[in-house]
């Protein structure tokens, strides 16, 4: 019966320990006290000590995660007093180690990393010696403890910013992982690197990091230690400023940990997804999400309750800010949760607090308590999160605006900008670089505010490019192929195809659309990474702008505190006009939206067409007289190029009276417009056809655009491929493309072309080595954009401009399958005469411009 019990034991306590590496710690917690139960029946010996002392250390750290220190320390100490019965030195010298390594993780988790690096310090230095005297596979419990324990101190040590050291221990884990064959303890040491490069602000090396760990995880089934991951990565992209993408990764991992019924990670979950909430502008998504993660914090012992503590205390003060109701209790608690944060050394978070207490300070009117208080703040470290370094300049300009030192608010403004131009410079993807904008949101708000205040047209111009010039200035790099992309681009594909055969034989949809959204993600973030863009482009000048418009004419729009503006370049003049408030234009714009969507169907009936039609004319009239009318004086009859801002995006210019039958091209900017512009007039040789399927119109009219050019390729039925077209694509001067498609709202580069074999994503435009000069996208709305933080356009047409495509054909609205056919006959007869794109378009729309909403985006 004892051998029987200790070979029980044995076999509890490694079922235990399995438990606890897959963090589930109370299915682990019940196999070690079951394993104690079976122990305790054996007599007293070395070996019946030592599986104790295991089980004990083990418990410790399970109990600790779902029940805090205190009962963690009691399971530690009965552990140690059951280890000095052992007489054995090494065995006893290896089973302290145990115990260190566990204590120190625990004390980590605790909040105080520092602490916990004495704990794994301990242990590296008892079997530190026995570990290199190992040879390759043998002692395999020993080179496994030490890995183990250099990951926890890389992971410790990047708590504390100590990057080099981090990395040196990370790296000789991996090593040592290799060289013992140790596979499943590499996925973990490479997460620990993602959490080095995220300390040291290196965002894309740490988000490239996370994936390559996070594919190993979803390869293994290994949910639970995936959403472990997850919410590192989420951070990570919170200092990017990708808060959506963000979101949906942290709800994705908290169903999953509390199923798995973890500790303190729950609690860590919750706390980043009131700081996404934050970053989102919400704030009692973000209160509410903080204060449920402060109280678990307190209840568990960990100081990292005052991280939780500082989001919701922000979010108060934000709203605050908002309400101008600012007490004297929010000041003060500011201030008493900088002092705890800096006594517990999380500097750069006792410095954030300290920047509320000042900006509350403004805000009420006490100047020099701010001043006093700003003076506690040292300057930037070489290591503090963007967010934060936003926050201090933020903090400055508002100070100097308070006491009224305009200039100096907006020099603060423009270094600011600079320097979050310098991080977006260090990313990849499209995605990542129009994410930064959220850091600068509040900054370049109040620098157009003041600019416009001070009725400088040309200053303004120059803010509005500083703060909107961003995703659209970088040189197009050469693609690099990257299989994983292209693998899950595929799936992705397979995915939505499937969906709409399931769909149309009544067949149920929503695993699939499940597994579609998850694909989708990988898909995206792993794009981060195979995106890289050039050199970036200077932001252009006014001088250079006025001299490629020619007698052509530039509105840029903007809206500042509910009112709306234009600055108008025309005949080397520079132009300020006020238009009023912006609510207005803006519903007007929205509305013509759902009009002419409505309008769209080839055969509406008679008096449907009759009401819609009478509504559009309304709304197009209201925007004409508030956008067009009042600047009808400075830009005459010129051709235009515009600059929208918000829903003016999908404003089709010809429909409104003032415009019709006028060229007009539209950009995100006048930077962007320059670099197309500036490429030189497109050429008509390469150019290629391409007919989607489920067209009502028949090939014949498709066949017909082709006559217009001679040598032109055509792609229909089973040759119009993804493949197929990404293929010819690369280095075509003109391609039309005739199929549906559709603008995804919620990630706008998976708006999607219908092919043959699916959809062809924007996402994918980015393998392009040498995208086509002037592309048409005809029976589809994909001159759609998502707006991003900064006022900037993205979507499938932004992808292909930012990619390197100078102008882009589209519709703003749906458009019927006959009206779009006969328009871009229309469209090609005139390019074929000879017409630049926006003279050609506008003659097509001219003949039915409320039927016809297209836009010539990017040079025209």
């Amino acid at each position: 019966m004892p051998a029987r019990s200790l070979v029980r034991a044995r076999e509890l306590y490694e079922r235990g320990w399995a438990e606890q590496a897959r963090f589930r710690f109370p299915s682990a917690i019940r196999l070690l006290r079951r394993a104690l139960v079976h122990i305790e029946r054996v007599e007293s010996s070395q070996e019946r000590a030592a599986i104790r002392a295991r089980i004990l250390y083990t418990l410790g750290l399970c109990q600790g995660e779902t029940s805090g220190m205190d009962i963690a320390v009691e399971a530690f100490d009965a552990a140690r007093r059951e280890i000095e019965t052992i007489e054995d030195t090494a065995t006893r010298t290896f089973l302290n180690a145990g115990v260190d390594h566990n204590q120190g993780l625990m004390v980590m988790r605790m909040g105080q990393p520092e602490r916990a690096i004495e704990w794994f310090n301990r242990f590296i230095d008892a079997v530190e010696h026995d570990v290199e005297q190992t040879g390759s596979g043998a002692n395999r419990p020993l080179v496994q403890g030490f890995v183990s324990t250099l990951l926890n101190r890389g992971f410790a040590l990047a708590a504390i910013r100590r990057s080099e050291r981090a990395i040196a221990d990370l790296e000789r884990g991996i090593y040592l992982a290799r060289e013992h064959e140790l596979v499943h303890l590499r996925p973990f040491l490479v997460h620990a690197l993602g959490n080095v490069h995220k300390q040291s602000g290196e965002l894309a090396e740490a988000l490239r990091r996370y994936e390559e760990a996070e594919r190993i995880f979803r390869a293994d089934d290994q949910p639970a230690l995936l959403a472990r991951l997850q919410f590192d990565q989420a951070e990570a992209m919170l200092m990017i400023g990708l808060s959506d993408e963000a979101g949906k990764h942290l709800d994705e991992a908290l169903p999953v940990m509390r199923k798995e019924k973890f500790g303190q990670e729950i609690a860590e979950v919750e706390m980043f997804r009131a700081s996404a909430a934050l970053l989102d502008d919400q704030l009692d998504l973000a209160r509410r999400m903080a204060k449920r993660s402060e109280r678990k914090l307190i209840r568990r012992g960990s100081t990292w309750w005052m991280m939780a503590g500082l989001i919701e205390l922000w979010a108060h003060g934000r709203h605050a800010m908002r309400t101008r109701r600012i007490s004297n209790s929010l000041v003060q608690k500011a201030l008493t949760l900088s002092d705890e944060l800096a006594a517990n050394h999380l500097v750069d978070e006792a410095r954030l607090a300290l920047l509320l207490a000042t900006r509350l300070e403004i805000r009420r009117g006490r100047l020099a308590d701010a001043e006093e208080l700003l003076k506690k703040v040292p300057g930037p470290r070489a290591v503090t999160p963007l967010d934060h370094r936003m926050q201090r300049r933020l903090v400055l300009a508002e100070l100097a605006l308070a006491k009224g030192s305009r200039r100096a608010a907006l020099v603060h403004a423009r270094k600011a900008l600079d320097e979050l131009g310098r991080v977006r410079d260090q990313l990849g993807g499209l995605e990542l670089v129009s994410a930064t904008a959220v850091h600068g949101r509040e900054l370049s708000e109040l620098a157009i505010k003041l600019v416009l205040e001070d009725a400088d047209a040309r200053r303004l111009f120059a803010w509005l490019e500083r703060t909107r010039a961003q995703t659209y200035r970088y040189e197009p790099l050469e693609a690099t192929d990257n299989n994983e992309v292209a693998e899950r681009i595929t799936e992705v594909r397979n995915l939505s195809w499937a969906i709409l055969r399931h769909g149309l034989s009544g067949q149920p949809t929503a695993e699939l659309r499940g597994k579609l959204v998850k694909a989708q993600r990988e898909a995206n973030r792993l794009g981060w990474h195979s995106q890289r863009w050039g050199r970036p482009r200077p932001v252009a000048g006014i001088t250079e702008v006025i001299a490629e418009l020619g007698q052509r004419a530039m509105v840029s729009y903007v809206v500042s505190g509910g009112e709306m503006a234009a600055v108008v370049v025309a005949g080397g003049r520079v132009s300020l006009v006020r238009l009023g408030g912006a609510t207005e234009a803006l519903e007007s714009a929205q509305k013509l939206h759902f009009d002419l969507n409505a309008l769209a169907p080839d055969h509406l009936p008679p008096p449907l067409v009759q009401v819609i039609g009478a509504s559009a004319h309304r709304q197009a009239d209201r925007l004409d007289a508030l956008l067009i009318k009042p600047l009808a004086h400075l830009i005459g009859d010129r051709e235009l190029v515009m600059v929208p801002t918000g829903e003016l995006y999908a404003v089709p210019w010809g429909v409104l009276p003032s415009l019709h039958g006028r060229p007009v091209a539209t950009a995100p900017s006048a930077t962007a417009w320059l670099a197309a512009a500036q490429a030189g007039k497109p050429k008509t040789d390469r150019v290629l056809v391409v007919q989607g399927p489920g067209l009502l119109f028949g090939h014949g009219e498709v066949d017909k655009l082709a006559t217009y050019h001679a040598n032109a390729t055509m792609l229909s039925g089973d040759t119009a491929t993804a493949a197929e077209v990404m293929a010819h694509l690369d280095g075509a001067d003109l391609v039309h493309v005739a199929a549906h498609g559709e603008h995804e709202i919620e990630n706008a580069l998976f708006s999607r072309l219908e092919l043959f074999d699916g959809p062809l994503f924007a996402h994918e435009l980015g393998r392009l080595r040498n995208p086509p000069a002037h592309v048409v996208l005809a029976a589809c709305e994909l001159a759609l954009n998502r707006i991003r933080p900064g006022d900037e356009a993205l979507g499938f047409a932004g992808a292909m401009l930012a990619g390197g495509t100078r102008t882009v054909v589209a519709a703003a609205s749906k458009v019927g399958d006959e009206a779009s056919a006969a328009a871009m006959a229309d469209y090609h007869r005139a390019l074929a005469a000879g017409a630049a794109p926006a003279v050609a378009l506008a003659e097509a729309m001219a003949k039915d411009p409320f039927r016809r909403p297209f836009l010539c985006l990017g040079s025209g």
